[in-house]
């Protein structure tokens, strides 16, 4: 989009399981605080920092951000193609790997139906979550390094777990 936030608060995946987080901002706001007024009890911890400097470069070497996108764009794909098939997956929407289907029935949420998929395809051997204000919203979260033949696979057993459910 081109479009920056004014800060942008990063964890998680930034260690590769090692705990970390981050703040970054517009320089602009930096100006406007108090060195030390936005720092952390754990601020600067050697070991957390290497791990995130290590997982940057992973990313950056082995081009995991581009295939997020691909790989997203085929994930998207094939939910969006499944929907076309099941109208009770009311909308489909993401961006790079992560990926989530609404379900929907006469307009209204459907947990009932997101959650016997989401079982469903536990049985298929795939793990999806659901989430959502209503329960109601099946969320795929892929490792960045997943490869097409993956989301291929998790795919059909989506649509296993799919036909399973609303046959």
């Amino acid at each position: 989009d081109g479009i920056l936030p004014d800060i942008m608060i990063m964890a998680k995946g930034m260690g590769s399981g090692v705990p970390i987080s981050g703040l970054a901002y517009r320089s602009e706001l930096a100006e406007r605080w108090i060195p030390g007024t936005h720092g952390g009890t754990y601020g600067g911890n050697t070991l957390a920092c290497a791990a995130a400097a290590a997982t940057v470069r992973v990313i950056r070497e082995e081009k995991l951000t581009e295939n997020a996108v691909a790989r997203g764009e085929d994930l998207l794909a094939g939910l969006r193609a499944l929907q076309a098939d099941y109208p009770v997956i009311g909308d489909v929407r993401g961006r790079g790997l992560m990926a989530a289907c609404e379900f929907t029935r006469d307009g209204r949420p459907d947990k009932d139906t997101a959650k016997a998929v989401v079982k469903a395809a536990a049985a298929e051997g795939l793990l999806i979550l659901n989430c959502g204000t209503f329960d109601n919203v099946v969320r795929w979260i892929p490792p960045l390094v997943v490869s097409r033949a993956q989301i291929e696979e998790g795919l059909g057993m989506f649509a296993k777990a799919l036909k399973k459910v609303l046959a």
